[in-house]
């Protein structure tokens, strides 16, 4: 079964950047669209960003276009967001998701990111 972890988060000023990873054990990524997602306290989880399993299609949310980076390592089982000129309401808790076309559905436990002075 796959597993899913993030990492990378923490705290940064306004203007900073931080690079979120989303490593897979389990199972190979490369049969796997990932999206990251986002959760800020009393908010619904949106979505922030998309890759298809190829790498070759990328999605944004309109809030995060031309600040965020979605790439993806298939050898290292990895996927990235970079994550730059970040803003105070970029604060929340980030997931990555793991979805197939067989029905598989997969959650990480999320990372903190904070922006503030």
């Amino acid at each position: 079964q796959l597993q899913l972890v993030e990492s990378g988060g923490g705290l940064v000023q306004p203007g900073g950047s931080l690079r979120l990873s989303c490593a897979a054990s389990g199972e190979t990524l490369r049969y796997y669209a990932i999206g990251w997602f986002r959760q800020a306290p009393g908010k619904e989880r949106e979505g922030v960003s998309c890759i298809s399993s190829t790498g070759r299609s990328t999605e944004y949310a309109e809030s995060v276009k031309g600040r965020f980076t979605i790439t993806r390592d298939n050898p290292e089982n990895t996927v990235y967001l970079q994550m730059d000129s970040l803003k105070p309401e970029d604060t929340a808790v980030y997931y990555c998701n793991a979805r197939n076309l067989l029905g598989g559905n997969y959650w990480g436990q999320g990372t903190q990111v904070t922006v503030s002075s």
